[in-house]
């Protein structure tokens, strides 16, 4: 009799054991789940950015996502346990439509401030670089020195950037002349257009003409003044302002870290940030 009490109890312990050692391993998976970033809970937040912007946010010879604005963001990233921030890469032209749907939680992409993108998004209120916009043509083009020059030209601009909407608002504020068209892709690309003068310019910066000179041999040059100097933004949903919040935190500590900086003269070829 004694000896089946012993087993029963044995028994009894052996499975009261494993149950604590059952629940301690769901309670460890629960938490490696939860603290993925020391011990805050991890929120993962979806970036938005390209493929196709030089020095920006393009893939390398190795197939790695980079430039200025993807390093940047990672930096941010390393600034914020709370987050975990994962890339998504789309064209151009999708991305506000992305963001506007919830398929992605900001934008990371050169953003400038206008109007109809204050009216729906929101952005950060840190700038990260300037903007410096350019009148660009082919480097045997000894016609057109200015954005005065291109009344009666054909101006290649990607739809929905920067460049367009500067180009639209000069066009008809000015009454300028300038026949706009947009780029596709392969043969109706910027650089084939401009190589072939099917289009007689575009509009860009010369950190984008430095690459791609390099890269692809374009055969651009900037010509003229700058036609703006814009700051640069993140830009996320109206909902935000929590994230919004922390993103200017961080870049301001880089900033004073010089972080910011040293990522611009590497990436843009000079320190964007200086104007701020």
């Amino acid at each position: 009799m004694k000896k089946k009490l012993t087993i029963f109890v044995t028994v009894l312990l052996t499975l009261a054991l494993g149950a604590c050692s059952s629940q301690e391993t769901n309670k460890t998976t629960k938490a490696s789940t939860e603290t993925a970033k020391g011990d805050t809970k991890v929120q993962k937040i979806i970036v938005g950015t390209g493929t196709q912007f030089p020095n920006v946010c393009f893939i390398d010879k190795n197939g790695k996502l980079t430039g200025y604005d993807v390093e940047l963001v990672r930096k941010i990233d390393e600034k914020l346990p709370e987050y975990q921030f994962e890339f998504k890469t789309m064209e151009f032209s999708n991305l506000l439509i992305s963001l506007e749907t919830n398929k992605i939680d900001f934008i990371a992409h050169q953003m400038e401030v206008n109007e109809e993108r204050k009216k729906k998004f929101l952005f950060n209120n840190e700038p990260y670089n300037i903007f410096p916009l350019h009148v660009t043509v082919n480097k045997n083009n000894n016609d057109i020195h200015s954005i005065k020059d291109l009344k009666g030209k054909k101006a290649i601009v990607s739809a929905t950037s920067n460049s367009a909407v500067f180009l639209e608002k000069y066009n008809k504020e000015n009454n300028a002349g300038i026949e706009i068209v947009y780029a596709g892709n392969g043969p109706d690309s910027t650089i084939n257009q401009l190589k072939t003068g099917r289009a007689d310019a575009t509009i860009t910066t010369p950190f984008s003409v430095d690459f791609l000179n390099k890269s692809v041999d374009a055969q651009q040059k900037v010509v003229g003044e700058p036609l703006l100097n814009s700051k640069v933004y993140f830009l996320l949903r109206k909902d935000e302002t929590p994230l919004q919040k922390r993103i200017d935190e961080a870049l301001v500590e880089l900033k004073k870290e010089g972080v910011v900086s040293e990522l611009s003269k590497k990436w843009l070829g000079a320190d964007y940030t200086v104007n701020f």
